[in-house]
């Protein structure tokens, strides 16, 4: 018995519209511009108002917000979301597609949702050769009942994307590890060099001409001394490099008391500078968090805003839903704006670091790569506020 002709103009636009999201031409795309471009597919399918991926972090206990329309907001603000709770964790965590026909009487856990006026969602979960990578979720901003027919097309477009996705990442962390290769060793050859041949030729000088006054060899021995330290900081920052490029560093939650934490990294990395420093910790205390990420990442955000800013500088740390959260802000000219987009690249600086020799442009870089590594994110506020403006998130909770 033939179907209706109804029924197979039904079946035949979702299989159009199926290939319009899994058109092979999308292959060939970079991550981001992928996910942008699956989006705009997805939404148009399923004739949607909103459209967002939210990708599993490296320890997958969270989804990321990666990439939206019509909630770019989500984004913006890097929403993180733990697995099994709220809607998107629910569809993680059950890999199985979840549907809200009334938002306002649902749990939701990310605001967001409710903020930009969504009345109906689905949700499926990207999973490609059985492991799960995120969710894509779709809204509508008036009412709507999800068919079956509708939640099978999500379902099949999610597995769809989610191969496309895991060969983009795939190609991307190739692309990346072999840039980083090129990287390293151009960046050791030529910043290694400078230091290695000046710390030689002023032990040389010293070694060889005992009969220099002792003005010039204090001298010496100064200039000896800070491009010895120089070469060490390279060093420290090459060896984390490698630890972060080869995934072994190694998770420790500690008790912590945040405020002595945070005052013992100033009073290591700004000496006779602390009045130009206030430090706080607004209702809060004792955290379990892991003491390495904080004193790299905090010490160098601190290291940054006294080279480059300006004072006075804030540090301001709190524990809110689940998250650690440590800003760090000065009041200098702010970082330059064509350098934002770049300013967590590696190798990369300012012009003005450039002229002076300052860094080696690998601090920030380093700083994002612990926090992931660990479960967080390190973010630029990119305000037109006065000065530069980081923050630190991390996984935490009180100490019991």
């Amino acid at each position: 018995m033939h179907q209706p002709t109804a029924a197979r103009l039904d079946a035949a636009e979702q299989l159009r519209r199926l290939q319009a999201v899994t058109d092979a031409a999308l292959a060939h795309l970079d991550l981001d511009t992928l996910l942008n471009e699956l989006l705009t597919r997805i939404r148009a399918a399923l004739q949607a108002d909103t459209c967002a991926f939210l990708l599993l972090d490296a320890s997958g206990t969270e989804l990321i917000a990666r990439a939206a329309q019509g909630i770019e907001e989500e984004v913006e603000q890097g929403v993180r979301l733990p697995v099994g709770r709220g809607f998107a964790g629910r569809v993680a965590a059950t890999q199985r597609p979840v549907v809200i026909d009334d938002v306002d009487h649902a749990d939701i856990l990310n605001p967001i949702l409710r903020e930009k006026g969504i009345k109906s969602l689905a949700g499926a979960p990207l999973i490609a050769h059985g492991k799960t990578l995120g969710v894509v979720h779709v809204g509508t901003l008036t009412p709507r009942v999800f068919t079956d027919e509708d939640v099978q097309l999500l379902e099949v477009v999610a597995e769809r994307a989610a191969i496309a996705i895991d060969r983009a990442l795939a190609h991307e962390e190739l692309l990346r590890l072999t840039q980083v290769q090129r990287d390293f060793v151009a960046f050791a050859a030529h910043e290694l060099r400078t230091p290695a041949a000046t710390v030689y030729g002023l032990a040389a000088t010293l070694a060889g001409r005992p009969d220099l006054p002792q003005e010039t060899i204090d001298e010496l021995r100064e200039t000896l001394h800070a491009q010895a330290d120089r070469m060490r900081r390279l060093v420290e920052q090459l060896l984390d490099l490698s630890r972060l490029d080869a995934a072994s560093l190694h998770l420790s939650p500690e008790r912590v008391d945040l405020l002595d934490e945070l005052e013992q990294i100033v009073k290591g990395v700004a000496p006779g500078r602390r009045d130009e420093i206030s430090v706080s910790t607004p209702d809060t205390t004792d955290v379990v968090v892991d003491r390495t990420v904080i004193e790299r990442v905090i010490g160098n955000l601190l290291t940054n805003a006294l080279h480059y800013g300006a004072p006075p500088i804030r540090i301001v740390g709190r524990l809110t839903d689940r998250h650690l959260r440590i800003i760090v802000e000065d009041s200098g000219e702010g970082i330059d704006p064509q350098l934002i987009p770049y300013v967590f690249d590696r190798f990369r600086r300012s012009e003005a670091s450039g002229r002076r020799k300052v860094g080696a442009g690998l601090g920030l870089s380093i700083a994002r790569s612990y926090a992931r590594a660990h479960g967080g994110e390190l973010l630029l506020d990119p305000t037109g506020r006065p000065g530069a403006r980081f923050e630190l998130v991390l996984p935490s909770g009180p100490a019991g």
